[in-house]
């Protein structure tokens, strides 16, 4: 089935996946927003044809405007600013608005869109993070689907297909790799650099959230996040390292059983399946090879190194605007 997509964020490491994603299944782009990055935005432009465009730098803005003037054929209708932003989310003829923004700037266009009934695929964690219960509200009151695109959380939604399993949570098992400081001291950490932060073990991912992984500052994040998303009390959400990033999260269900999803760590599954939701079709991600996979384990996430899980913990736990 054919489906028009808005993508916001189109430049990033999120947005450039999903436009693989995007690719593979045939859909088409109604409308791409970016920050500042130009160059790529305008090869997405020639490549997608989307009818709508939105560059958040004003400077940048007039550098797209310029080279939409040597375009041959019809241009998209340019927009500019955090005010076009969030009209690009609302405007018809998308079926669904993905929000791969970075930080707090997403929160406006996540609204926005539900406000004017539209599905959102969440990347912007952040929207639920400071959003919380305005977002999940205006969900609710449109009648919109919230459909997670955070690997951790797609995994526990994709657990939870059906009622009898929504009604049956106990308990969520939210996986963490660790980061490339797992194991580490505060004293260990006390020399490390930006470089040493950036390399995460298993993901590819943009700066803001590699260096958010290396402090368990993301994984705090995400413990709000999946606390909104499935209307779970923090302290039935536990935090455990899985080195390997092949199970992707857990829930425990009233009779103790665990359900798990497991797959290659690379962000066009969860991608896809937001976008595919509820069907799953083929895919462009690797599959996992059980005759490789060499060993899963399982540690305690440190919270006397990692201060930022613990704080984030009591602040979801104090509610309000902690």
């Amino acid at each position: 089935m054919s489906k028009n997509i808005t993508l916001l964020g189109s430049t990033g490491s999120i947005g450039t996946q999903s436009l693989d994603v995007i690719r593979s299944q045939g859909y088409e782009v109604f409308g791409l927003a970016a920050h500042k990055n130009v160059d790529l935005l305008m090869k997405q432009v020639m490549e997608f044809r989307p009818k709508a465009v939105c560059v958040v730098d004003d400077d940048a803005a007039d550098k797209c405007r310029d080279a939409f003037d040597l375009m041959s054929g019809e241009t998209p209708t340019l927009l500019r600013g955090k005010e076009g932003l969030a009209e690009l989310a609302t405007l018809d003829g998308a079926d669904i608005v993905l929000n791969a923004v970075v930080g707090i700037a997403g929160l406006a266009a996540t609204l926005a869109a539900v406000e004017t009934n539209k599905d959102v695929a969440l990347a912007n964690k952040e929207s639920l993070v400071t959003g919380c219960k305005l977002v999940i509200d205006a969900v609710k009151e449109h009648e919109v689907h919230l459909l997670p695109v955070d690997s951790e959380h797609s995994a526990i939604f994709q657990c939870l297909q059906d009622e009898n399993s929504k009604k049956a949570l106990s308990k969520i098992l939210l996986t963490a790799s660790g980061g490339p400081f797992f194991g580490k001291t505060r004293k260990d950490l006390e020399n490390v650099t930006k470089l040493d932060a950036l390399k995460h073990p298993n993901w590819s991912m943009g700066q803001k959230i590699t260096i958010d992984s290396a402090t368990l500052m993301n994984k705090g994040l995400e413990l709000i996040e999946a606390a909104w998303l499935f209307d779970m009390p923090a302290d039935k959400i536990q935090i455990v390292v899985q080195r390997q990033s092949i199970i992707h999260s857990m829930v425990q269900f009233d009779d103790n059983s665990i359900l798990a999803q497991l797959g290659v760590p690379d962000m066009r599954i969860p991608i896809q399946y937001a976008l595919t939701w509820p069907q799953r079709t083929h895919g462009c991600a690797p599959e996992l090879d059980f005759n490789t996979l060499k060993q899963i384990t399982f540690d305690t996430a440190d919270e006397e190194t990692f201060r930022c899980l613990a704080a984030c913990k009591k602040a979801i736990t104090k509610g309000g605007l902690a």
